[in-house]
């Protein structure tokens, strides 16, 4: 999500211009993984998972280190400060996919094990705080629930000790990772820690940045299997009452910027010592003068600020970190996009900030952080409607859709937008002129300009460089400076959940026109 923090290597989120972050090495020994994955695993899945490795050099692993009534203001990204560093490692628990491992805590620290306060890598600064979300799927019922593990500065100890879920014997657990600096590494106490969850954090020392996650790719072949069969039913995203249009989600290009996808819906309770706790009814009370604190995210934005203001609801489950009241995650809101979003779809393009390596695409980058998120491969296989035409997959595409969709939207949308809270008050004045010049950032860091694309965007900035003001054009444009004649989307299927085959099991990214994620690399 766009807000505003210097990080370049990752996804950029300061409005200025982007400077290279150097490359981050790696170390230690790696170690075969172990996916927990349905017994029936089909060949196109198989063949999938082949592909994570074969970009790695490795087993799935992927070169990481051992070792209310209004929504609360998203958390403000990191800026520079002098003496601090942007960049920050998460040492995660042993065992983090079971019940124990769920219930430790997480510790921020410096990078390479630098002092926290030293670093700045502490929880108790905003500009670098670090969140995890846990997705749980009981693969025999497909009943989901969602947790919060807790990170805490290293060195200190919870403020309230985590709460210890009660998980079901073949709980198949996805981890995502946010963090509000530049660059999160993963890190862990004992060598194969990282290795046995599956987690990533980046491709060869080139990290994504903010975001990491782990166990992803055997969850989302879990939960195909259980909508497949019928258990695991996504609810339908349904219709704005006030704008009258399909609620938007994740894959939406009325709401995506630079970087899709990104960051979780976290929230954590924050003392005045610099303690943490999990956001609960019950350590709220125990804790009536904590602070709370959130992720600058994406699916943050979405859930609590545009879903609200239209009058539609977020996907959600029982939080086992908060008593099971409905809890939203990052995952969750990926489960909702796969299959309740229709053409043109938004993807992680190749020229997100956060897939670059080293100021450059990369398509197998870009794929890996697509697999964190269940998202379709780019440029799938045979039969990929994406590969070809006039909705192909390809980064002018989708700068030319962001900004024909999200145009629109926003100007259609503007009083409505007007009227709410600005996600970052150091940004817009409100929440229309925050997703202003958020989509106008966008164009910039997208490179957008060089498809013979034109910023949509005009803002109007007070003296504190904040939006208080924006105008559009609503002209719609092609790439390579054309006019589109033609903005029909692709077909639409003719009901949301095709029916499987016999060896390859319905995935949510699969929309109908052919085999568009990992099974197009099997049939």
């Amino acid at each position: 999500m766009l807000t505003w923090s210097g990080r370049t290597s990752g996804n950029t989120r300061r409005c200025r211009p982007r400077r290279r972050t150097r490359p981050v090495s790696r170390r230690g020994t790696r170690s075969r993984t172990q996916l927990i994955l349905p017994l029936a695993v089909p060949m196109a899945l198989g063949l999938a998972l082949g592909v994570v490795a074969a970009v790695s050099g490795g087993p799935a692993r992927i070169a990481v280190p051992p070792a209310g009534a209004q929504a609360a203001p998203i958390a403000q990204a990191a800026n520079d400060v002098a003496g601090a560093t942007l960049d920050c490692e998460l040492i995660v628990p042993p065992n983090p996919l079971r019940a124990v491992g769920l219930a430790t805590p997480y510790q921020l620290t410096g990078p390479g094990g630098r002092d926290p306060a030293a670093s700045g890598c502490t929880q108790a600064n905003p500009n670098l705080q670090a969140f995890v979300q846990a997705t749980i799927l009981n693969p025999a019922t497909g009943r989901l629930w969602v947790y919060e593990p807790l990170v805490i500065t290293a060195g200190t100890t919870p403020a309230i000790a985590p709460v210890k879920p009660r998980l079901p014997g073949n709980a198949v657990v996805n981890l995502m990772v946010g963090f509000n600096g530049n660059n999160l590494r993963l890190a862990a106490a004992r060598p194969d820690t990282l290795a046995r969850a599956d987690c990533v954090d980046g491709l060869h020392g080139s990290l994504f940045g903010q975001v990491s996650y782990c166990n992803s790719v055997a969850f989302y072949a879990a939960a195909d299997w259980d909508i497949a069969a019928g258990q695991l039913r996504i609810p339908q995203a349904g219709r704005s009452p006030q704008a009258g249009q399909p609620c938007p989600t994740t894959r939406s290009f009325q709401l995506v910027d630079q970087d899709p996808s990104d960051n979780v819906t976290t929230k954590y309770l924050l003392t005045a010592a610099g303690r943490t706790a999990q956001d609960s009814p019950a350590n709220a009370a125990r804790l009536p003068a904590a602070a709370s604190i959130n992720n600058g995210s994406d699916n943050a934005l979405l859930d609590d600020f545009i879903l609200p203001a239209l009058g539609c609801t977020a996907f959600t489950a029982p939080d086992l970190s908060a008593a099971g009241r409905p809890g939203t995650s990052q995952t969750l809101d990926e489960l909702s996009a796969a299959a309740n979003q229709r053409a043109p779809i938004a993807l992680v393009p190749e020229n997100d900030p956060m897939t670059l390596v080293n100021g450059s695409p990369s398509r197998p980058k870009t794929n890996l952080y697509r697999l964190g998120v269940g998202q379709p491969l780019v440029e799938g296989g045979l039969g990929d409607w994406r590969a070809t035409g006039p909705r192909a997959d390809t980064p002018a595409n989708f700068c030319a859709d962001i900004l024909d969709a999200q145009t629109a939207f926003l100007a259609a949308n503007q009083a409505r937008f007007s009227a709410r809270p600005s996600p970052v008050p150091a940004t817009g004045s409100n929440l229309f002129t925050f997703l202003a010049a958020r989509l106008s950032a966008s164009f910039t860091n997208l490179g957008c300009a060089s498809f013979g694309l034109k910023n949509t965007v005009s803002l109007t900035q007070d003296a504190r460089g904040v939006a208080v003001a924006a105008a559009f054009s609503l002209v719609p444009q092609a790439p390579g400076g054309q006019i589109q004649q033609n903005t029909q989307p692709a077909p639409t299927p003719s009901t949301p959940f095709p029916s499987p085959s016999p060896w390859t099991p319905w995935t949510p990214w699969d929309t109908g026109w052919g085999d568009a994620g990992y099974a197009g690399f099997g049939n």
